[in-house]
């Protein structure tokens, strides 16, 4: 087994990074996944809030297999509903504010090889970490329910995501998420062109139990 360990963006891991974008989103439309061009971006803007997970390889060589990308905002939940491209600015990421009070969690990703060993959580824990660095108020996200695609036929999003949220049935994006410390503030239509969920994606929020206006 690979040891995995967790670390910021860098330039040789741009590559690797846009691999692991085909990887794990095979139900996305090709338009909402990020390339090398945004990942350079994304390292010029805030590196510091770009994780990445690195597996080392017996030959010597480093392979990517986790990433948590994301950049500060001011995020009004008063009017909650976006897109993913943009808010992200196209994957840019040039819309980073760094006074933001929140941490916008655009990706969150682990090569499929690969889960079940703890790095999501890793990759959770450095962004928390992170946020309470940085003294903010905490994570907000619109979140992916790929297990939607199993159930759309008999249930609403909303009965779905209820259903998730009371334990009642799983997601492996939401049920991490709901473990992770995150709660859901509502849903949003048309988030991001994804076959599975319809484009719906939730809105989640992690609150910094550290913070103090």
């Amino acid at each position: 087994m690979s040891s995995v360990r967790i670390t910021t963006i860098a330039p040789a891991y741009f590559a690797g990074l846009e691999t692991l974008q085909q990887i794990c989103y095979p139900t996305l439309g090709t338009h909402e996944l990020m390339t090398v061009a945004h990942f350079a971006s994304q390292y010029r803007v805030f590196a510091e809030g770009q994780i990445v997970a690195v597996a080392d390889l017996p030959d010597g060589n480093d392979l990517v297999v986790g990433q948590g990308s994301g950049f500060l905002i001011d995020f009004d939940f008063t009017r909650p509903d976006h897109r993913f491209s943009e808010i992200c600015d196209g994957f840019y990421f040039t819309q980073h504010n760094a006074n933001g009070a929140y941490y916008y969690g655009a990706d969150i990703s682990v090569h499929p090889d690969y889960r079940g060993q703890g790095i999501g959580s890793r990759i959770y824990r450095a962004r928390k970490d992170l946020v309470k660095r940085l003294h903010r108020r905490g994570i907000v996200a619109g979140g992916l329910i790929p297990g939607y695609a199993d159930h759309k036929s008999t249930l609403s999003v909303q009965a779905y995501v209820d259903r998730v949220v009371a334990g009642e049935l799983f997601d492996p994006t939401l049920s991490f998420q709901l473990r992770s410390g995150f709660r859901v503030r509502g849903l949003i239509r048309d988030y991001i062109e994804d076959s599975a969920s319809d484009n719906w994606a939730t809105l989640i929020e992690w609150v910094n139990p550290e913070w103090e206006a």
